[in-house]
């Protein structure tokens, strides 16, 4: 468990010791507090929403950014090491192939962690100090509360960043591409409500085994049923299918490619 840890510090020290982590790291903590600020200085006092609206409004625009810098951490994981060349450096540790995977894998959730929390937190407070409550006090949202409400819906958003890095990961592993892995991440994010315009689950029965039905689990917020009338826990089936496949898929690949010469 140390010598896991121990990897798990050496490539946490890999992402922060980057300037570029920084740079969006910095960024995103800006734009939160960004947000909040344009709303509160192009809007009158009459028409000025309450807080919870613009916290949900700075949370909806921004996780974009925070699924796009997590996806560049993830898409560099293994196939910066191969573009650096610093791969062979690495695999001659007395290490494991897996354990190595792993860590990688491990400091990319915690990184996709630590962006969240600033967001959310950064957008909070900025929301709740620059704007008043609404009307009633905490009002509930389709029987909701507020508190309730915004932590699902959290909750529902970085779900579908976890699905999104582990898929660059994934691409980042097999083939060695950080621009496919962050090409190929994007396209998904902004083309994924066109495929479920195009392959609906509600026309074609086999579109609900598709990953990007799934993606957004908020729906079940409102209703027991999501696309093509599938449940709440066939949905999470369907992504844990994916995700398993995806960190299959890399583990497979990473374990077995011949990197000498």
């Amino acid at each position: 468990m140390s010598n896991w840890l121990s990897l798990v510090h050496n490539e946490n020290i890999k992402v922060y010791s980057r300037v570029r982590t920084w740079i969006m790291l910095v960024l995103l903590v800006l734009l939160a507090v960004l947000m909040p600020v344009l709303v509160y200085t192009t809007t009158d006092i009459a028409s000025r929403p309450d807080r919870w609206n613009v916290f949900q409004i700075t949370i909806s625009v921004l996780f974009y950014l925070n699924t796009i810098f997590s996806v560049i951490i993830a898409s560099d994981a293994v196939a910066g090491e191969f573009t650096w060349g610093t791969i062979k450096l690495l695999l001659i540790r007395p290490w494991s192939r897996s354990k190595i995977l792993l860590s990688k894998y491990t400091s990319l959730i915690l990184f996709s962690l630590l962006s969240t929390v600033l967001l959310v937190v950064v957008g909070f407070a900025a929301s709740f100090l620059l704007f008043k409550a609404g009307g009633d006090v905490d009002p509930p949202v389709h029987g909701w509360s507020m508190w309730q409400y915004m932590l699902v819906d959290i909750a529902c958003r970085y779900i579908e960043l976890f699905l999104t890095i582990a898929l660059a990961f994934m691409v980042s592993s097999v083939f060695r591409a950080s621009g496919l892995a962050i090409g190929l991440s994007l396209f998904i994010i902004f083309a994924k409500d066109i495929f479920n315009t195009l392959f609906n689950p509600e026309t074609y029965e086999w579109a609900k085994y598709l990953l990007f039905p799934h993606m957004n689990l908020s729906g079940y917020m409102f209703s027991n049923t999501g696309p093509g009338g599938v449940s709440f826990g066939f949905s999470i089936a369907v992504l844990a299918v994916y995700y398993v496949v995806f960190l299959a898929l890399s583990w497979l690949v990473f374990s077995r490619r011949d990197v000498a010469g």
